[in-house]
């Protein structure tokens, strides 16, 4: 075994395997079986909580590290992995890992073929005064003589590889992405830099903004394989200190000019991973499966379908390499997961930044810890029913309590969802997305949760009578000039027109603020004062979660609150908007209202089709004659 490096500036010296496998033991079935051991140990700069993100990602590691391709496929219940490594193929059962996130992981794998029979990986990290000091253990049972020639062979160039990625990943923690971790950009050849160069110019033609253009186009150009598999607009946006909303419209267009190719891409609501991949939304199933989890699930709810980009062929071929399953790192959300013998009982320390998270054993829990000041010191597991709130504070004592006559997997997972994921609520309330991609529709029995939106109805004021003394014909040309104007004040809001039904509008906002703003701008757009047109308006407003739905091959919006949206055109007159209180009481809208000094009248909207009443904000914006 390979000696660990000396004493750390602490003055405490590292553990050694032995003091290790006491914190993490070799599992049970193996424990006395002959192995070969090797134990690297690195005191390097950094905190543990900014080394983890880069130590976990062990498929970005390995091959940086040059370590062989894997291949993984769940096979009833299990998966399984494939390599070839020393020219043989290897074969095994990627046994769940164990973890503590900025703390440790434990990977097991038992190999059906190959130079092994088990394999048994430590990551440990622990603080030091001067950064972090990184323990790497790797025990192997060989799969007989030729085996364990081939490992004793093999270890001295991967101990090589560590010592150079390790240190030099710690000295470049300061960067996005530690330049150790990269590959060197592809030399793409020339038709595909003549495409890029073109469409660059389309796109900037197109007067959208340079700054995304050359963003985008750079990136793909010299972006990283396993960045570019599964591109998030909304966190390259943040990457890049851009507009989201610009950098989403550049992003369609470069769809659109064969640059790039949409995905919509069901995730499992357990693990959290991509499921199936749609490269348009009329592929997109009701249900869809995860082997991994063993459930099926709909794609009903907000979170089950994320929106990502990819490179298209004729640009850069990019492979979906993987060089290890790094569940740490691919689920992030989970900052525990351990596995308990049954009867036995595990205390641990996880650190747990203030917030909310959901307890599970297997299939068992679904309660929730909020962590924060004045929490419970110690929690122990118990099988509290799902809803349930029990406070911890940062630094407790989380007892793992396996009363059960089987191995259980604890979890404990961030409640919130990634803030990075394009949902379908997003792109289905983008103008832009409407336009570009208007014959792209929802499958005939698919219900697309597309989470909590707000819903804007238009209707015009006195419709009958003008219809009566202008003509239809005449009436129709001041309908049309009337939805450009406000079709045009929806996008320039960040909404999206649903539909037109008869002289209505009806469409929605992601951001209710949004929806707000909107609706007194339509109000200006037809002032009282105005001559040129006789459009008078009232609007109505309602915010809550919604479904979309195929309507007339159309992707339409469906549900209670479209319902109340439209019922609420009864509290408003011309110049009027009836918001409901969900609407009035979002995040900025009630500073909005403020600022323009709006008087707002509460009125309650009932129907004996409604549980209860509607709160309702009436805002006169103009008064008829002002």
């Amino acid at each position: 075994m390979a000696a660990p490096t000396s004493a750390g500036p602490s003055g405490d010296a590292p553990l050694t395997a032995q003091q290790l496998l006491a914190l993490h033991p070799y599992p049970d079935a193996w424990a006395s079986e002959k192995r070969i051991e090797r134990l690297w140990v690195f005191d390097v700069k950094g905190t543990p909580e900014a080394l983890w993100p880069h130590i976990a990602d062990t498929s970005r590691m390995n091959r940086a590290l040059g370590t062989a391709e894997m291949r993984f496929e769940e096979r009833d219940g299990k998966r399984w992995g494939t390599a070839r490594n020393g020219g043989v193929r290897h074969e095994w059962i990627e046994v769940p890992w164990n973890w503590v996130a900025n703390q440790w992981l434990t990977c097991l794998r038992i190999y059906e073929r190959g130079f092994m029979r088990v394999m048994f990986a430590i990551h440990r990290l622990e603080p030091i005064p001067t950064g972090t000091r990184v323990y790497l253990y790797f025990g192997a049972v060989p799969r007989g003589a030729f085996g364990a020639v081939a490992l004793r062979l093999g270890f001295p160039s991967l101990e090589r590889a560590y010592r150079r990625v390790v240190p030099a990943l710690a000295e470049q923690l300061d960067r996005l992405r530690p330049d150790v971790l990269m590959l060197p950009p592809p030399r793409l050849p020339e038709p595909a830099e003549q495409r890029l160069r073109h469409q660059r110019e389309i796109l900037v033609g197109e007067g959208l903004p340079v700054a995304c253009i050359d963003a985008l186009v750079g990136w793909l150009r010299t972006g990283d394989d396993q960045d570019l598999h599964r591109i998030q607009i909304r966190e390259r946006a943040r990457v890049w200190g851009l507009p989201e909303q610009d950098l989403l419209r550049t992003a369609l267009h470069a769809t659109r000019a064969g640059l790039l190719t949409l995905s919509w891409d069901t995730v499992c609501p357990h693990c959290r991973g991509v499921r199936d991949e749609n490269a348009t939304l009329a592929e997109l199933a009701a249900q869809s499966r995860c082997d991994a989890c063993q459930v099926t699930f709909s794609t009903d709810t907000q979170e089950s379908v994320e929106v990502t980009f990819r490179v298209h062929r004729s640009v850069r071929d990019v492979p979906d390499q993987v060089y290890c399953s790094a569940e740490p790192a691919k689920k992030d959300h989970i900052r525990v997961q351990r596995t308990v013998a049954p009867g036995a009982q595990v205390a641990i320390h996880p650190g747990l930044a203030p917030g909310r998270y959901i307890m599970w054993r297997d299939r068992d829990g679904g309660w929730y810890l909020d962590v924060g000041d004045g929490g419970a010191q110690a929690v122990a597991w118990a099988a509290h029913p799902q809803g349930t709130t029990i406070t911890a504070s940062p630094d407790a004592t989380i007892e793992l309590v396996n009363d059960t006559a089987d191995a259980g997997t604890f979890r404990i997972e961030q409640a919130r969802w990634s803030d990075h994921a394009l949902r379908a609520g997003h792109l289905l309330s983008f103008q832009e997305f409407r336009d570009l991609f208007s014959e792209d529709y929802i499958g005939a029995d698919v219900r697309l949760g597309v989470g909590e939106q707000t819903l804007l109805f238009t209707d015009v004021v006195g419709s009958t009578a003008f219809y009566a003394t202008r003509g239809d014909p005449a009436a129709f040309v001041e309908i049309k000039k009337h939805f450009d104007e406000v079709f045009a004040i929806v996008g320039n809001n960040r909404g999206a027109v649903v539909k037109t039904i008869g002289d209505a509008v009806m469409a929605s906002f992601v951001n209710p603020i949004d929806a707000v703003r909107a609706s007194r701008q339509i109000h200006d757009a037809f002032h009282p004062k105005r001559t040129d047109t006789p459009i008078r308006l009232r609007i109505s407003l309602n915010t809550g979660p919604c479904i979309a739905v195929r309507l007339n091959a159309n992707a339409d919006f469906f549900g209670g609150t479209v319902n109340v949206a439209a019922k609420l055109q009864a509290l408003a007159e011309g110049y009027q908007i009836a918001m409901s209180e969900a609407t009035y009481q979002s995040a900025g809208v009630a500073g909005y209202l403020a600022e323009q000094g709006a008087t707002l009248e509460r009125l309650s909207y009932t129907s004996k089709a409604l549980p209860e009443p509607v709160a309702v904000r009436q805002w006169t914006v103009y008064r008829e004659g002002a």
